[in-house]
């Protein structure tokens, strides 16, 4: 016969220590291990996590020989009490809590003191001498299994208890008298009788049963399924099932139960941190009835000055436990500091005082916040209680994250829901805490930064037109948009709080204000923004402010992340400031500089739409002379080749568009000179990755539609003035024949923009594709590479220029491309006699560059992988139409485990991006392989990236720390499993 029950004691005994919470879960594993350490431990009996699968296997009823045991186990309890469940003159009571492997609080169910009924109720009397008591424990009894067995609706039970409540003094579950509590047990099984048309059960054995099942159910309750998957802990590990002794808090005022943590939780100072509650029972101090008493003197101080409490009033009505029950703190306070030496971690301590005698019911791996997190695995390995490698094992990625961001002050914040102030919320789309000055336009958002004025950037949505109010403004706020929206990814990259998607806010661009509920936002209102929660406030909150080199226990633990991680860890930066706070954190080189984001910039977009308005007609004029050149050579002889080539000459001598297109080259070559500039002195020796011109020509000029109706409002205009005899232009306004050559250069304008449109822009002219066509672009962008590398080389800096070509799916595309490249390189260095070393490499980001790495490693020196773009090409779909469309089904229904731009697909792109790795290196050992994505930063994907064994993640300046520690857990967890299988 399977075992599914376990002594406390039979669970330390019997199961190896690394099989217990797999078993026993972690509050019968910390049951057991306080039992047998003889700890003041009350009896009782763990039902295994086995017990719970095979539940609910067989359409949730117990497996066979489960009730046979639970019996048997209750019959030793019995014994070891010297009282029996059920037994009226004597009745033991028990509990019956739920405790899955990780922690999951609150998540689900417990029913205390069952046991009770009419009967056994009288013994309980006899017991204690306290009948109060003893009607108050059946009344909680009642409540909790109607509630929690039963689903009767709390409330219910809440109003007859207030109603009682409202008839004494003190108004508190405290005042209640023994004959009210007795009054209420009767309505309370009135009210069940009425509910569920039976009675309450009179059999204990029958409460005992319904309860485990209870606790069983819980597993698959609403709360407890989202919890899992928030956290992502997998749904087939089942919850055990805990019955114990009850012990009883509720007794008088020497009796109290409470909670505490082996260190402060929040910030993570070495001190015992909790709250307990005289006379009173478990539920009572989390269910926030009464206001908990703190444990310690020095916390009760400290608490009543922050609520200008005197010290004399403090002493009496809310004394500490240390200063009410002082031998029995000072047991408590040793047992904690042995259950941490235990374990080796921050442990979750329940406890409960009967008359003077401490018991314990639970020890677990306490919560903590990210800061507490840090801290205590820093302490703890100084303290020599765990190694630097436990104690970088401990702290997750996400929580550096946490670290790195302006956060609100959570104070301010819940003053400002009291206020009212919480507007709206949105989709929590890049993290941190921004407040300033609501702005409506990007024009406006960059000029009050300038002044260094804080902004909030409140738009329906952002476009590429709205970067340079972005990088101006403290955070950013949309009405639409999903977690791959521009404002998110741009914001992300960016380092910037963004709550996006907000579709509660009604915006007018007209009148520069939104309103949400009747309230009216104007610009210059102040308002703040949380990135990490989405919700949008009215006002200023405070912020806290990162700093890292003040964050010295984060910078000592990122140091011995760095001793054990292979993966180097790159930035995506596109400006010299971005790669200054990238090494500020750690970074070791740049995987991404995005060239088409520095043409963003005001001062250089004109250039940018002149270059490519101009770029087709100026091309097919060089391209015709080039080939009238090439014939003039072949045959100098020939008088045609020789007429041909100088008619060539002379269309391209006329062409405004040549002159247009060569004179807008020569404007960028400068500003794009000092861009690289800027970020090899940022750099200095180390590698920079500068990717050529990437996207879609069409995303650099007006948007097509909107110009279209700017031209026939303008027609419209001018036939309305046509029609009026004498038609004399107003002061300021201008004339027919103005509006005439207005409406001729928007109409060559949205000629010239609709020759460029395309069906698919996103698989159509860009990356290496717009530079074969136009090879005049990939030049100016080299020539401003090496001609910056010559600069500061001779200031003394060392650049590490590598040049990266996108969207590639052929050699031969990089055969011609390396050739502009080399030549233009020769030229630079021949002309500026400074010696350069460059390396030549592509981006992996369709899946014809992948399945033919082993050619393409022939030209490339590395590889990058875009995972961006490969994701959305391996899975044939728009990321922006997938995250408004069906993706969110597709994570709900688990038909997609995770979201594929959040986490690497390892299945699909993954095994894609090891044939690449596999396949280069097999034609160049020495490739260099990265991946530049937003997965870079991701800590599941830094883990698939070390074990395919690419060199380097490249992420977000932010994201650094994090992909530090990310990438030393890979490592780690990689020589663990190493150990495992020897």
């Amino acid at each position: 016969m399977k075992k599914w029950v376990y002594l406390f004691e039979e669970g330390y005994r019997e199961i190896p220590a690394e099989r217990r919470r797999d078993l026993l879960g972690g509050k019968g594993a910390g049951l057991a291990e306080m039992a047998g350490a003889g700890l003041p431990v009350p009896p009782g009996f763990t039902i295994t996590t086995e017990a719970c699968n095979a539940y609910f296997a067989a359409g949730r009823q117990f497996p066979e020989g489960l009730w046979e045991q639970v019996l048997e186990a209750l019959h030793r309890v019995e014994e070891k009490v010297g009282r029996r469940f059920g037994d009226p003159q004597n009745p033991l009571l028990v509990s019956v809590r739920s405790g899955a492997k990780f922690s999951m609080p609150g998540m689900m169910d417990t029913v205390l003191n069952v046991g009770l009924t009419d009967e056994t109720v009288k013994g309980l009397i006899a017991q204690t001498g306290d009948e109060r008591f003893a009607y108050d424990a059946y009344r909680r009894l009642i409540q909790m299994f109607g509630r929690i067995v039963k689903g009767i609706p709390g409330e219910r039970f809440e109003h007859i208890l207030d109603r009682y409540k409202a008839k004494t003094k003190g108004k508190q579950d405290t005042d209640l008298t023994a004959e009210m509590l007795r009054d209420i047990v009767e309505e309370f099984k009135a009210l069940y009788r009425k509910e569920l048309e039976a009675e309450f059960p009179q059999d204990p054995l029958e409460q005992l049963r319904q309860a485990i099942r209870a606790v069983f159910d819980s597993w698959f309750g609403k709360r407890a399924v989202d919890y899992r998957n928030f956290y992502k802990i997998p749904h087939d590990l089942g919850t055990a099932c805990n019955v114990q002794t009850m012990v009883f808090g509720n007794m008088g005022f020497d009796s109290a139960t409470g909670v505490a943590f082996t260190r402060n939780p929040a910030t993570g100072e070495k001190e015992l941190y909790g709250e307990y509650l005289p006379n009173a029972q478990g539920e009572d101090v989390v269910a926030g009835i009464r206001t908990p008493l703190k444990i310690t003197k020095k916390a009760s101080q400290e608490w009543a000055r922050e609520h200008g409490i005197s010290e004399e009033e403090r002493r009496l009505r809310y004394p500490s436990l240390e200063e009410l029950m002082p031998e029995t703190y000072r047991q408590f306070l040793e047992v904690a500091a042995l259950l941490e030496r235990h374990y080796r971690d921050v442990q979750d301590l329940e406890f409960t005082i009967e008359r003077g005698r401490l018991w314990m019911l639970q020890t677990r791996t306490g919560k903590r916040t990210a800061k507490a997190a840090v801290k205590i695995a820093v302490d703890m390995v100084h303290e020599g209680l765990i190694t630097k490698e436990e104690a970088v094992m401990r702290v997750e990625p996400e929580q550096i994250n946490q670290l790195l961001l302006p956060r609100f002050d959570e104070k301010a914040k819940e003053r400002a829901r009291e206020k009212g102030d919480l507007l709206a919320r949105g989709l929590n789309a890049s993290p941190g805490a921004a407040t300033g000055h609501a702005v409506f336009d990007a024009d406006t958002a960059e000029a009050w930064g300038r002044d260094g004025r804080p902004v909030i950037l409140v738009r329906p949505e952002t476009t590429p037109d709205d970067v340079h109010g972005m990088i101006a403004a403290r955070g950013i706020l949309t009405q639409r948009g999903g977690a791959t929206s521009h404002a998110a990814v741009v914001a992300r990259g960016l380092g910037k709080p963004a709550v996006v998607g907000c579709e509660a806010l009604q915006i007018d661009l007209e009148r520069k204000q939104f309103s949400v509920n009747g309230r009216v936002i104007r610009e210059g209102d102040f308002i703040s923004i949380d990135g990490s929660t989405g919700e949008v406030f009215a006002g200023q909150i405070p912020t806290i402010d990162p700093n890292l080199a003040e964050e010295r226990e984060l910078a000592e633990l990122l140091s011995w992340a760095d001793e054990f991680r292979r993966l180097r860890v790159w930035a995506n930066a596109d400006y010299p400031r971005d790669a200054r706070k990238a090494r500020e954190f750690g970074a070791e080189g740049i995987g991404l500089a995005r060239t088409e984001h520095m043409f963003f910039e005001t001062d250089r977009l004109p250039y940018v739409r002149q270059m490519i308005l101009n770029a087709p007609e100026a091309q097919r004029l060089m391209d015709q002379l080039r080939a009238a050149q090439q014939a003039a050579q072949a045959r100098p002889d020939d008088p045609k080749a020789q007429k041909a080539l100088r008619a060539a000459e002379r269309a391209v001598r006329a062409s405004k568009a040549v002159k247009a297109y060569r004179k807008a080259l020569d404007r960028l070559l400068p500003v794009q000179r000092k861009d690289f500039e800027g970020l090899f002195e940022a750099m200095d020796g180390l590698p920079v990755i500068i990717r050529l011109i990437d996207p879609p020509m069409h995303e650099f000029l007006p948007r097509y539609e909107e110009l279209l109706a700017e031209v026939v409002e303008l027609r419209t205009r001018i036939e309305e003035r046509r029609k009026i005899k004498g038609y004399r232009p107003r002061k300021g306004e201008k004339s027919i024949r103005q509006m005439e050559e207005e409406l001729a250069e928007k109409e060559a304008l949205l000629r010239a923009v609709n020759a460029l449109r395309e069906m698919n822009p996103m698989l159509g002219l860009r990356g290496v594709r717009l530079g074969i066509l136009y090879p005049d672009i990939i030049r100016l962008q080299v020539r401003a590479i090496l001609e910056a590398a010559c600069n500061v080389k001779r200031r003394g800096i060392t650049p590490r220029p590598e040049i990266m070509i996108p969207l590639s799916a052929d050699v031969k595309e990089l055969q011609i491309v390396r050739e502009i490249v080399d030549e233009v390189a020769r030229e630079v260095t021949a002309r500026e006699g400074v010696e350069i070393e460059y390396k030549f490499g592509t981006m992996i980001e369709v899946p014809r560059a992948a399945l033919l790495a082993g050619e393409i490693a022939q030209v490339a020196e590395f590889f990058s992988f875009g995972t961006n773009d490969l994701t959305q090409t391996v899975w044939a779909i728009s990321r922006d139409d997938a995250e408004g469309k069906f993706l969110l089904r597709y994570l709900e229904e688990k038909i997609v485990p995770e979201n594929p731009f959040q986490v690497l697909d390892r299945k699909g792109v993954g095994r894609l991006m090891r044939m690449a790795v596999e396949e280069g290196r097999r034609t160049r050992p020495d490739l260099e392989v990265g991946i530049c994505g937003e997965h870079g930063g991701d800590p599941s994907s830094i883990e698939f990236c070390h074990e395919i064994g690419l060199n380097y993640v490249s992420a977000s300046p932010y994201r650094v720390p994090v992909a530090r520690l990310a990438a030393a857990q890979a490592a780690l967890k990689e020589r663990a499993a190493r150990i495992e299988t020897r």
